[in-house]
C-alpha cells in the first residue's frame, strides 16, 4: 500500500556563471545562466497549522542562502585553474567539490535545505527555459 504524501514547491530565481573545464562543448567556456530552482518539500502528515512547511519560512531560509552564496557569483569546481586567478581579482566565487553542472547545483541546494531541517524531497534546477536537472533522495 502506498503512503499518502503532501508536497509543496517553492521557486526561487537567481543568476550565476560557471564553466566545465574539459567539456567538449561550449560549456567549457565561462558563461552565465538565469536560473530558477524549484524546491519540493514533502510530508506524510501536515503540521499543526495544516501545512507541510510555511512558504515564508522556506523563502527566508533558502532564498537568503541562494542570494548570499550563489546569486551573481561564478560557481567553479575546486580544481578549476581559474579559481586562484579570479580570487586574486576579487571576483565573487562559490567553490564546489564537484563540477558545477546543473545536477550538482541541484544537489548542493538539496543538501543545504536538508541541513536546515527542511523536509526537502526534490530539487529541480532550470539552467535554461528548456533544460533542467533534478536531485532527490
Amino acid at each position: 500500500m502506498m503512503m499518502a504524501m503532501y508536497t509543496i514547491t517553492k521557486e526561487i530565481h537567481f543568476c550565476y556563471g560557471h564553466r566545465l573545464p574539459g567539456h567538449r562543448g561550449r560549456c567549457r567556456h565561462l558563461h552565465g545562466h538565469s536560473a530558477r530552482v524549484q524546491i519540493e518539500l514533502a510530508a506524510a502528515k501536515l503540521n499543526s497549522q495544516g501545512m507541510v512547511a510555511d512558504f515564508g519560512e522556506v523563502k527566508t531560509v533558502l532564498k537568503h542562502w541562494i542570494d548570499e552564496n550563489l546569486d551573481h557569483r561564478m560557481l567553479l569546481f575546486a580544481k578549476d585553474p581559474l579559481v586562484p586567478v579570479l580570487k586574486k581579482w576579487g571576483e565573487p566565487l562559490f567553490i564546489l567539490k564537484r563540477p558545477p553542472t546543473a545536477e550538482n547545483i541541484a544537489r548542493l541546494i538539496f543538501e543545504f535545505a536538508r541541513k536546515r531541517k527542511l523536509p526537502v524531497s526534490k530539487v529541480i534546477l532550470w539552467e535554461t527555459p528548456t533544460s533542467f536537472a533534478s536531485y532527490r533522495r
